[in-house]
This record gives structure tokens, C-alpha cells and sequence, in this order.
């Protein structure tokens, strides 16, 4: 052994104070400093009155497959290389993956300096359910993907965790309310730890509504899981049970669903009654 390692550390998401006494220790010690923007890392540096005493090198998506057998061959020789992101956590939706993989696979020590995340810090101030949850990274670009893209979150049960620029947040919500009903609950988290946080609850309706102004600021968004959806072949079977009764289709479709709570809209029902009698 080398002696050498891979230290992959989380940096405040805002506040400077957030910094482990283990980042300011790695900071100031390690061989080699792969940053996601080096300015940043610096001025997060001198704000914590730390000197980066080892290289400092660019580390971020476009580059990263090119840096990775010179970081490697660093490791190897004995340095001690840390990976930090702008903010938050490595790897997640961040730089560090393919790093990761090369370490892992030529048997070098990989270690990870816990701190910050953007994803557990929205999770924990959304108020809704976090026994249970799925992060989604980006939310696709142009809308026909991401339409796709939340179509199946659609009966997902878990609360779901993303990222989305400021800039296409107000068509992202408004393509959820298309894709998952105005009603769903969901929390959009503003400038998480910083000065100008803002943590807005309410559905996905009145979300859309809100962010149609426009929005700024580094944003995660929180999405309540599915509720339960009633079994459309019974509800099929009941609605058809009222209307040889006697009941208007109509009627017999939302009398239906009364009991039914979280269950398809009464066009979904009335559809699939009229395909059950083809």
C-alpha cells in the first residue's frame, strides 16, 4: 500500500460555517485539490482562514474522464487527492463518479468527509414524508422529456427529490400539474442556508402559480409520494353494478369513486366502463 487516498468531502451549501473540522483539516493537508470551480474552492478557503498548501486542479464533467488517469497515477505514488463540488456533496449530480469507479477499481482507498446536502436538508425542512425517498438528480431539459420523465413518477410512492435551474422552474411545475394533477403536494426550497432561503409549501397548482413570475436562486424541489390508487377493475365492476340499476353512467361513475379516494378522475373511470362493454 501507498499510502495514498481518495478523500471525497461536502462543502456548505451557503454558509461557511457549515464546514467540518474535518474539510478545513483536509483542506489545508491534501496533495492535491480536484474542485469542481477552483476559484470557488478558494474563496471558500480564505473564508475559512485555511491555505490550500497542495495543487489545486479543475474537476467537473467536461473534464473529468480526461483527469482521471492523473489523479489515479497521484493516489497511486502516495498523494492524497480531495474531491469537492461547489457545494454540497460529490458525486450527486456532481463531479466524482468516474473518479470513484477508477479508485475503487484498482483497489486505492476511497473515503468520504460527511457534510452538507442539498437533498437531506430539502427533505428534512419539506415536511412531507422522508422514512422513504428517491432522488431524481436534474429534471430533464426540454419539456417532451420531462413530461415523460414525470409521467412515471406518476404512481410513485415514495417522496421524490430533484434539481431544477431557476430559469425552467415555472415550466417544470406547470408541466407536473399536466402530468400529476394539481392537487399533488409538493415544496420548492429556495437558497437552502444561505441569507435569502425560502422553503414554499403548497400544491403543485399553487406552486406553478407562484413560480410563474419567475424564480431565482439554486433550487431543489420536493415532491410528495402517490397516494394509493383504488383498483380500477372494481371500480369498473361497481360503476357497471349501478348503472344496470338504473343509474345514469355518469352518476354511476362518480358515485363510484366517492369511497374511493386517490383513485382515477371520473373520465378515466367513465373511459374504461366503456371499454369493459366493448
Amino acid at each position: 500500500m501507498t499510502g495514498g487516498r481518495l478523500l471525497l468531502a461536502a462543502t456548505p451549501l451557503g454558509q461557511p460555517g457549515d464546514a467540518s473540522a474535518r474539510l478545513i483539516e483536509a483542506l489545508g493537508t491534501a496533495d492535491v485539490v480536484a474542485a469542481e470551480d477552483t476559484r470557488r474552492v478558494r474563496t471558500l478557503a480564505k473564508s475559512l482562514d485555511v491555505a490550500i498548501t497542495g495543487k489545486v486542479v479543475s474537476l467537473f464533467d467536461a473534464n473529468e474522464a480526461a483527469r482521471v488517469p492523473a489523479l489515479l497515477a497521484e493516489i497511486e505514488t502516495g498523494a492524497t487527492v480531495l474531491v469537492v463540488s461547489d457545494a454540497g456533496m460529490p458525486l450527486v449530480s456532481d463531479p466524482g463518479y468516474r473518479l470513484v469507479v477508477a479508485c475503487a477499481t484498482a483497489e486505492v482507498p476511497v473515503s468520504c468527509l460527511p457534510g452538507p446536502s442539498a437533498v437531506t436538508t430539502a427533505l428534512a425542512v419539506s415536511g412531507l414524508a422522508a422514512e422513504r425517498f428517491c432522488f431524481e438528480g436534474f429534471a430533464p431539459r426540454k419539456s417532451a422529456a420531462r413530461r415523460g420523465w414525470l409521467a412515471a413518477l406518476a404512481d410513485e410512492r415514495r417522496t421524490a427529490v430533484f434539481f431544477e435551474s431557476p430559469r425552467r422552474l415555472a415550466d417544470c411545475l406547470a408541466d407536473a400539474v399536466d402530468e400529476l394533477g394539481g392537487d399533488r403536494r409538493a415544496v420548492v426550497c429556495r437558497e437552502l442556508t444561505k441569507t435569502h432561503e425560502e422553503v414554499r409549501r403548497g400544491t403543485l397548482a399553487e406552486l406553478a402559480a407562484w413560480a410563474a413570475d419567475g424564480v431565482l436562486g439554486e433550487i431543489t424541489v420536493v415532491l410528495a409520494g402517490a397516494t394509493p390508487r383504488a383498483d380500477l377493475a372494481a371500480l369498473v365492476e361497481e360503476a357497471n353494478r349501478l348503472a344496470a340499476d338504473g343509474m345514469r353512467l355518469k352518476d354511476a361513475c362518480a358515485l363510484a369513486l366517492e369511497h374511493a379516494p386517490g383513485a382515477v378522475s371520473r373520465r378515466e373511470l367513465y373511459d374504461a366502463v366503456l371499454r369493459s362493454r366493448d
